[in-house]
């Protein structure tokens, strides 16, 4: 093989691994382009800020709950695994999350399936850190029938570390809903105190979709 065919093979091959790997935060380059904040009752701080050489998001919450959400159309056919990185620095304490006065999570990432004119259909899957519940338990929110929550991380362990996340999304969907999901429509993140009227500080990096 010539030189000039292996370069062509290898921008192929190239082309090919970067097709496969969908970016949603690129705080470096874009900021918060593209994320849009929802307030559910009082406004969590949403910063940028340069942390080990990089740009990452804090999210600061006091008694207070909102979400930064990214218009995102996923294909779980070719892209099913959501990858992402969040460091918690506390976990709120003795809060049954499975209750309304307890829905609140020092750290949460979400994909959301628009209902479109059909709003009463649209669902969301919690990743969430949780306070309470062992890690790997999953719930139904306590606000919506429509929202499951899994928890990835509990309490304490890993509390100040960055902590690496994978998820396929098709298959975690299944398991919650029943259902064999093609396309996600949102991403979201949010850190929440509401309810327990409590205070978290956050930080996230690194949100992906990829094919493995």
């Amino acid at each position: 093989m010539n030189s000039g065919i292996a370069l062509v093979f290898a921008t192929l091959l190239t082309a090919c691994v970067q097709a496969e790997t969908i970016p949603v935060s690129q705080f470096d380059h874009e900021g918060l382009k593209g994320w849009t904040e929802k307030s559910f009752s009082g406004n969590t701080q949403y910063t940028l800020i340069k942390r080990e050489g990089s740009q990452v998001l804090m999210a600061e919450s006091k008694s207070a709950a909102s979400a930064l959400y990214k218009k995102v159309r996923i294909d779980l056919e070719i892209t099913p695994y959501l990858n992402w990185s969040w460091l918690v620095t506390k976990h709120l304490g003795n809060i049954d999350e499975r209750k309304k006065e307890g829905d609140d999570y020092p750290a949460r990432v979400y994909v959301i399936i628009d209902g479109g004119v059909f709003f009463w259909k649209t669902r969301a899957l919690n990743y969430v850190w949780s306070s309470y519940q062992p890690k790997g338990t999953t719930w139904p929110n306590a606000y919506s029938d429509n929202a499951r929550m899994l928890a990835l991380q509990s309490g304490n362990v890993k509390i100040g570390d960055w902590v690496p996340e994978k998820r396929n999304i098709r298959d975690d969907f299944k398991k919650l809903f029943g259902e064999d999901l093609r396309f996600i429509d949102g991403i979201a993140v949010m850190t929440d105190t509401d309810n327990s009227q409590g205070r978290a500080v956050t930080f996230y990096r690194h949100l992906f979709f990829s094919s493995d």
